[in-house]
């Protein structure tokens, strides 16, 4: 029987990665949100702006997540970023004062920046070559565990225990679970520790050659793709993040806190079954394209919700809406890392991340402010999905004027 290949043990240990890092992360921000204001009957505007430092802080050192990891490995960072994270989630249950919310959110936001996309694709695009998207795609699934797992679990933690307990007991469970696991399965760099080629190609020198696709990104159009995308994602994730921190407090009136929770934990049973599928096709597919159309799909939705504010209608376009969180958060890395090679994948996504992630950092509170503004999500839910439609465009446009080359098309020429 064939021993498995490192790569994918890899792949597995980043899926827990990203199901506790979503968990207290992305999806957490809207636990978070709804908890603290109604546990001290703060404004909605001002928890909401705290989410958003943590957005801003993590954006930040993005690039300096993925030189570090190029030049030390996953383990040392990504167990300074379990630390950090766990820290800040177990604070935010003891604050007192709203000024107080800021440091637990720089602290989590320290922790995202390296358990997040930027820390698992790194970590991951080392080890595969034709089964990028894949890996990639598989390893970001966790994400959706996050959502379908995670939620309610937090949730049912600060239900039962208080929100300084149960959030106590979050962190502690976090450290237990990935502490071990980043520290056995994350200690190597890349195949090339353990004498390997990517995709469990035999030993170096065993005569066993190894076909590397070539990288589309040339000189004359990588400024092109590079911002093309970048603004792309940027604002598609904005929309997006903004949507999953206002999750629970748009759903709440209508459903109850138990229904908000059951509708973002279905959202993430879509999200999941999006990633599922993308796994499948993403490596025979050109992901810009696939992207443009999961953002007219997450538009539409935006556009139902605003105008049909109904039980029935929040529900079915949250679960499309969903199904597309799993594309959007994960084409990005893929069409950076099919267009510009692996060897430029930690410092060129890191240099997208950072500024990806310094535009969606205003998500949570662009939607608040016009929450705030409108005297409810419908008129903000309108702007947002004209917003995701420039992202579409972008993502369209930079791909048709770069000429995007498909999958098949640089197989045959190696």
């Amino acid at each position: 029987m064939a021993r498995l290949f490192y790569g994918w043990r890899v792949v597995a240990a980043c899926f827990l990665v990203a199901a506790v890092a979503w968990s207290l992360g992305l999806f957490g921000s809207s636990v978070y949100l709804q908890a603290v204001t109604s546990a001290h009957g703060w404004p909605i505007a001002e928890v909401a702006s705290a989410i958003t430092l943590f957005f801003l802080v993590s954006a930040s050192i993005q690039r300096f997540v993925g030189r570090a990891i190029d030049r030390r490995g996953p383990r040392p960072v990504l167990l300074l970023g379990l630390a950090s994270m766990a820290a800040g989630v177990a604070l935010i249950g003891q604050v007192s004062a709203p000024w107080q919310l800021y440091p637990c959110f720089v602290l989590l936001g320290l922790g995202w920046s390296t358990l997040s996309m930027t820390g698992i694709t790194t970590t991951v695009a080392p080890w595969f070559e034709r089964h990028q998207g894949r890996s990639m795609t598989l390893a970001i699934m966790g994400a959706s565990v996050g959502a379908i797992a995670g939620v309610p679990l937090l949730l049912l933690s600060i239900g039962e225990l208080g929100l300084g307990r149960g959030l106590i007991v979050a962190a502690i469970a976090a450290v237990l679970l990935l502490g071990p696991l980043i520290t056995i399965v994350l200690r190597h760099r890349g195949p090339a520790d353990l004498g390997l080629q990517r995709d469990g190609g035999g030993a170096q020198g065993d005569g066993r050659t190894q076909v590397a696709l070539a990288p589309v990104a040339t000189a004359a159009n990588r400024r092109l793709l590079l911002w093309s995308a970048t603004i792309a994602f940027a604002l598609g994730l904005t929309i997006q993040i903004g949507f999953i921190t206002h999750h629970v407090a748009l759903a709440e009136p209508l459903m109850g806190r138990a229904g908000a929770g059951l509708l973002v934990s279905a959202a993430g049973v879509t999200a999941f079954i999006g990633r599922l599928i993308l796994a499948r096709i993403v490596d025979r597919v050109d992901a810009r394209r696939l992207g443009c159309a999961v953002m007219i799909a997450q538009a539409v939705s935006l556009l139902a919700i605003s105008f049909w504010p109904t039980v029935p209608v929040l529900v079915s376009a949250s679960l499309v809406y969903g199904y597309g969180i799993g594309h959007v958060t994960t084409l990005g890395p893929v069409v950076v890392r099919r267009e510009f090679g692996a060897a430029a994948f930690g410092a060129t996504y890191g240099t997208a991340a950072t500024v990806i992630q310094l535009t969606s950092a205003f998500g949570p509170a662009l939607f608040g402010f016009l929450r705030d503004g409108f005297g409810g999500y419908g008129p903000g839910f309108a702007i947002a999905a004209v917003v995701t439609l420039v992202g579409c465009a972008s993502l369209f446009i930079g791909g048709r004027r770069g000429r995007i080359v498909p999958p098949d098309e640089l197989e045959s020429r190696t």
